[in-house]
């Protein structure tokens, strides 16, 4: 299975519910990146994501997916778990 990196806050909604769905596709273990205990993680992010903000933001492998709703969405076009089955 393939890498899973999430960049997150401690009080985030969206951020529970990203990991909530990995976790229903397989995922045993999600690398947390916690923007509100570094700020340089903050930048981080946006460098990674092309100026992304917000939180939930996940890879997989290599691959920037999005936000909870990215994440939602390509879950929904069956795309996540061939996804996340590319090691």
């Amino acid at each position: 299975m393939a890498k899973v990196v999430m960049y997150c806050t401690a009080v985030c909604p969206y951020c529970v519910a990203a990991e909530r769905l990995l976790k229903s596709r397989g995922v045993t273990e999600i690398e947390k990146i916690r923007i509100d205990l570094d700020p340089t993680k903050q930048e981080e992010m946006m460098t990674r994501t092309g100026g992304r903000r917000t939180v939930p933001q996940v890879f997989i492998g290599d691959t920037h997916v999005g936000g909870f709703d990215d994440t939602s969405a390509l879950d929904a076009a069956g795309e996540l778990v061939p996804l996340l089955n590319r090691a």
